[in-house]
């Protein structure tokens, strides 16, 4: 292992996933200075959780041992990497832990090595309900020893850690599985509203779902609580999903792989974001297969009698 130790942490981005992976932070003993663009979050944060607020990622950035920066785009963090650059102390490390373009965090990573600091990319799955819980999947991409350096923190904020390979394979694997996410929520959803049409139970039809080999994480985490419920309130944006499904078909055609049914789930996940506007949960794209069977999905629809 190599560098000094993880205690003082600057932490960009208190998010929805953010704010309980910071606190995971602070509830593990590590000394945490947050940051973040909504006016008031910060303070918020530190009145109910602890630690210390900044007001600029500069200022978070200053005296720490570690950087966490868990934002919206690469654009995001490529803003703050110019603010925190000059501030960070040799021998100090990034943890890049947005869904963000791999191209575009190896070339932060190569900025950062020429001031002697290290970069490694921590990208995360399993949503808001597991961050809080430390529970959450963490895909990391970088130096070996690097991530290793990290592994405390990254214990105290997820359940398993997973080194997929150089800088940038962690955010691979994260657009990756994210594509397989979306497109097993999409299947599901219309599998439900074929099943309503036919006289189903869309509720009776996730249970049974979840006991035979249509099972997938929105059978068992979604379905119900967010669509059905009529919630549409996950906590991960539409727009973030469009944004990952894009880094996907991205890497897929810079390693020139034809991926049809790829490129139709984005199309899909897209349309649905141009339909229902700014703002909406991921979860809220059943509406655009809801909108095209002219049917809402109802749970404790009746079974058609009669059916054979």
């Amino acid at each position: 292992m190599s560098g000094r130790a993880l205690k003082q942490v600057g932490f960009v981005g208190i998010g929805n996933m953010g704010w309980p992976m910071a606190a995971n932070l602070v509830g593990a003993g590590f000394e945490v200075t947050v940051t973040d663009v909504a006016p008031g979050r910060t303070e918020a944060f530190v009145a109910q959780v602890g630690g210390r607020a900044a007001a600029t990622s500069a200022e978070a950035a200053a005296g720490a041992d570690a950087l966490v920066t868990i934002l919206p785009t690469s654009k995001h963090v490529e803003d703050v990497i110019s603010q925190v650059k000059g501030v960070l102390s040799e021998g100090a490390l990034v943890i890049e832990m947005s869904s963000g373009v791999p191209a575009v965090t190896q070339a932060l990573a190569t900025e950062l090595a020429a001031v002697g600091v290290a970069l490694i990319d921590c990208p995360v799955s399993g949503g808001v309900a597991r961050a809080r819980t430390g529970e959450i999947a963490i895909m990391a991409g970088g130096d070996g020893e690097q991530i290793d350096r990290a592994r405390p923190l990254l214990t105290a904020m997820g359940k398993t850690i997973h080194h997929c390979g150089s800088t940038g394979a962690g955010q691979a694997m994260k657009a990756l599985n994210n594509l397989v996410s979306a497109g097993g929520f999409l299947i599901g959803v219309e599998a439900l509203l074929i099943g309503q049409q036919f006289g189903l139970d869309p509720a009776q039809m996730v249970d049974v779902l979840n006991a035979s080999s249509g099972m997938n994480d929105s059978t068992r985490r979604k379905l119900k609580e967010f669509v059905l419920s009529r919630r549409f309130d996950s906590g991960f944006g539409l727009d973030l999903m469009v944004k990952d499904l894009s880094i996907a078909l991205e890497i897929g055609r810079d390693s020139h792989t034809p991926a049809p049914f790829a490129a139709l789930c984005r199309e899909l996940w897209a349309s649905a974001a141009s339909l229902l506007g700014p703002g909406q949960d991921h979860t809220a794209a059943a509406r655009l297969s809801e909108r095209l069977a002219q049917t809402e999905l109802t749970a404790g629809t009746p079974a058609q009698e009669g059916r054979t």
